[in-house]
């Protein structure tokens, strides 16, 4: 027996220090028809809005300090570890040895810190404000230091911002802002190739990406804002993933050989009735609110636009998010409706002015638009391509009505504060009571106390009827015949196909 362990040991040993398979080189390409134009200011970190779409881009060209993936919604990336001091106010990170940008240069603490830095995208102020200094002890260490306890610092640096995503600083200082934006450098599993606005985005597989190598070796983004031009593309191998195909679309998808339909829930949706802090304005008036709550068919219009896949919430919050609280839901009853705009004062309705969204999601805009109208809240829609309108949105450019959404990780007190809270990036207004609580949740380390207190916001929204929170929207995407792994779904609560050193085509 001890002649046989020897040799088996023997024999391990050898194999040890034979050379190690090298990893298959990447091939092919994958294409995507994308329902949006890609703007520039999604290739650079520092400029991240606080949805979910910029990431559609990073998650190829970018890394990020820790990042959602699958499963895990915190998973280390160029962070390799962390730590928490007792207190609550020391983070101490320890960088991934050897990880390279694209363009050969070595992540180091000072591309951290730069990133940090120059950050102004969603959520920036909250964050500096809280942080006393950052500290880059050596090449490998970063250290954060913040001024009180916040029991929410990982879930701003990591998810509901592009904080933690990584530029590199030599780069950045010798091309400039705008520079980068041309030609962006990252530490992503893809590099930047080239950009024709609206038209397409070309990327590279980066053979020294950390993670692994990718299998695909070019990915191309497709601006193809019609959706029956996008699923006429799937239908002829010109695309091999159709983001956002609904309605009738959908079926026909459905029912197409060889294709595929792959529902995936990503983002929340709702009105913001932008003009309730106006006095003069007929929105000011909680039961103008209520009424237009209880216009809209929510079901009937998840059946004919999701096929009947999206979620009815009730909240702006997605229910897998921590201290989420779940309200009553708003009964379609459009006698309520009239009933209380006759109360209000508005007994034939009103004329409610524009209703702004993002032209992608006109297709959701419009069926909810169509009940308002029914009921007598006339409005007209007006939709702006994608970048434009969040924009608008966030330098409070916009009145009446808005449709909001996001699709951005965090928990319920990162949704709650650039949306509701006075000062949010997209608040266009606040009530002292719910910021009162906000604030006071932030510096609890008590999750149960925590909890408490964000259910109570949440709560005070509902009862204010401060939006109409529509659905977490079911996404319908379309997959062809030659695709193996689209990426679709791997990331829970994640619309896009990522992650995309994952993805991963047929053999012929």
């Amino acid at each position: 027996m001890r002649a046989l362990r020897l040799a088996a040991c023997t024999l391990l040993a050898l194999l040890t220090l034979l050379p190690r398979p090298a990893a298959a080189a990447p091939e092919g390409q994958m294409t995507w028809a994308v329902h949006i134009s890609l703007a520039p200011t999604w290739f650079d970190p520092a400029e991240t809005l606080g949805i979910i779409t910029p990431f559609m881009v990073m998650y190829a060209m970018h890394d990020a300090m820790a990042k959602a993936m699958p499963g895990n919604p915190t998973a280390p990336s160029l962070a390799e570890s962390w730590k928490v001091s007792p207190d609550g106010r020391v983070y101490d990170f320890t960088l991934r040895k050897g990880v390279k940008f694209h363009n050969g240069d070595t992540l180091t603490s000072e591309d951290v810190k730069f990133s940090f830095d120059r950050y102004k995208g969603a959520s920036a102020k909250q964050i500096k404000d809280r942080v006393a200094a950052v500290e880059t002890p050596d090449p490998l260490r970063v250290r954060f230091r913040l001024k009180s306890p916040w029991p929410d610092f990982m879930t701003f640096y990591t998810a509901a911002s592009g904080a933690g995503w990584i530029v590199p600083k030599k780069y950045v200082e010798k091309v400039g802002d705008e520079g980068f934006k041309k030609a962006p450098i990252g530490a992503g599993p893809y590099r930047f190739v080239s950009f024709t606005p609206g038209v397409e985005l070309v990327l590279e597989a980066f053979d020294q990406y950390w993670r692994k190598t990718p299998s695909v070796k070019r990915l191309v983004l497709k601006a193809i804002p019609d959706e029956a031009t996008r699923l006429a593309a799937l239908k002829r191998g010109e695309a091999d993933v159709a983001y956002l195909i609904g309605g009738e679309l959908a079926l026909e998808l459905q029912r197409s050989p060889g294709l595929t339909l792959k529902p995936v829930f990503p983002s929340q949706h709702w009105l913001v009735f932008a003009d309730q802090w106006d006095p003069g304005s007929p929105w000011h008036d909680r039961r103008v609110r209520l009424a237009a709550n209880h216009a809209v068919d929510r079901q009937a219009i998840n059946q004919a636009v999701t096929l009947g896949f999206s979620k009815i919430t009730g909240s702006i919050i997605p229910t897998s998010f921590d201290f989420y609280w779940q309200p009553p839901l708003y009964s379609y009853d459009p006698g309520k409706t009239r009933q209380l705009l006759a109360e209000a004062g508005y007994p034939k309705g009103f004329d409610a002015g524009d209703f702004w969204c993002d032209a992608g999601a006109c297709v959701y805009a419009e069926p909810i638009l169509n009940d308002l109208q029914a009921v007598g809240i006339k409005t007209r829609l007006r939709p702006l391509e994608r970048a434009g309108f969040l924009r608008a949105y966030q330098d409070k450019k916009l009145k009446n009505i808005i449709h909001g959404l996001s699709g951005i990780f965090g928990n319920a007190a990162t949704r709650i504060e650039p949306f509701v809270i006075s000062g949010g990036a997209y608040a266009y207004g606040g009530y002292p009571d719910i910021d009162g609580l906000f604030k006071e949740q932030a510096g609890e380390l008590d999750p149960k106390k925590r909890e408490r207190l964000l259910h109570r916001i949440q709560q005070l929204i509902h009862d204010k009827a401060m939006v109409l929170p529509i659905w977490q929207l079911a996404l319908l995407q379309g997959v062809g015949p030659r695709v193996a792994e689209s990426g679709l779904g791997l990331i829970a609560d994640y619309p896009w196909s990522a992650p995309y050193e994952d993805l991963k085509l047929k053999t012929k």
